[in-house]
């Protein structure tokens, strides 16, 4: 059937407001109509009801989007101004923090505040799977809110999110893997490739990949994260991107040697030596106990 140039010219301003997400499918949509001759009545009704349903959508996540609330102790939440200013100037921001300035929890909740993730998810990816699950349980408590609620994580074997959370924690190989399916990642409004100093292979593709994905995707914003080293090649990479460094928090440190006692001084004893240790440190019930070892096994 054929259908009013008014019509189509409605249909087309009404796509200005679906979510980004679904801007592209529901655009290719249109242009497979408008080429058709035998289009039936229902297939402009069915494009129409998918429209609507995506604004409708990007209007609940503005409504339901969580309160954030930032702790001006963390080092980071001081630079909220210059942030906020570089990111709404610039499609890729560098942020060189060193460990303790708060970025990973913060960042996520920032994007937020400025409207981001209601297009389409705050992906936020971590070297690691560990990672990725306590950096979504950290930020789910300091926004009120159970883990897989309006923040999720996604390793491999396990998927705690859904289409209604905002931000989304991952593995940089499980965005890598979603390319596949996904290649201009438009279900992400934002993405944070965090400590991007870490410089593994599946970091070097992504931020290779992400260059040639920016021009196509002008609307999608990133964030990367580096500790003090590789940030102005960083920058250059993504063409004089803005730098904004954040220093650390530090603590006073206690330095006690511990002398090899005789019966932990025999070949594979190192296991009694830590353990030891560990009930020597108990006495002094301060916390955690982090214990560096040489390798993984």
């Amino acid at each position: 059937m054929n259908i009013s140039a008014d019509k189509i010219s409605e249909i087309q301003s009404s796509l200005e407001k679906v979510r980004l997400t679904d801007r592209f499918k529901l655009q290719r949509q249109l242009q497979n109509l408008k080429k058709k001759t035998d289009n039936k009545q229902t297939d402009w009704d069915k494009l129409c009801r998918n429209i609507e349903n995506s604004i409708q959508i990007k209007q609940k996540r503005q409504d339901n989007r969580p309160d954030c609330h930032f702790d001006d102790e963390l080092p980071i939440n001081q630079h909220r101004d210059s942030i906020t200013e570089a990111l709404q100037n610039n499609q890729v921001v560098i942020i060189c923090g060193e460990t303790g300035s708060g970025k990973t929890t913060q960042l996520p909740k920032l994007c937020l505040t400025l409207g981001r993730g209601i297009d389409g998810y705050i992906g936020h990816t971590q070297p690691r799977r560990i990672a990725a699950k306590t950096v979504a349980k950290r930020i789910a408590d300091e926004l009120n809110s159970d883990l897989g609620s309006h923040v999720g994580y996604k390793i491999r074997h396990q998927d705690v999110s859904n289409k209604d959370s905002y931000i989304k924690l991952m593995t940089d190989g499980i965005l890598l893997a979603e390319l596949q399916q996904d290649r201009y990642l438009n279900q992400y409004d934002t993405l944070i490739i965090d400590e991007a100093h870490e410089r593994s292979l599946n970091i070097d593709f992504i931020l290779g990949y992400i260059k040639q994905l920016l021009p196509k995707r002008p609307d999608l914003k990133v964030i990367i994260t580096s500790a003090t080293i590789d940030v102005e090649r960083f920058s250059q990479h993504f063409n004089n991107a803005p730098i904004i460094e954040v220093s650390g928090r530090t603590y006073p440190v206690d330095v006690l040697y511990r002398p090899i006692e005789d019966d932990e001084d025999e070949e594979g004893e190192r296991e009694k030596a830590i353990l030891n240790a560990i009930h020597e440190l108990t006495s002094f019930d301060m916390g955690d106990i982090l214990i560096f070892l040489e390798g993984e096994g």
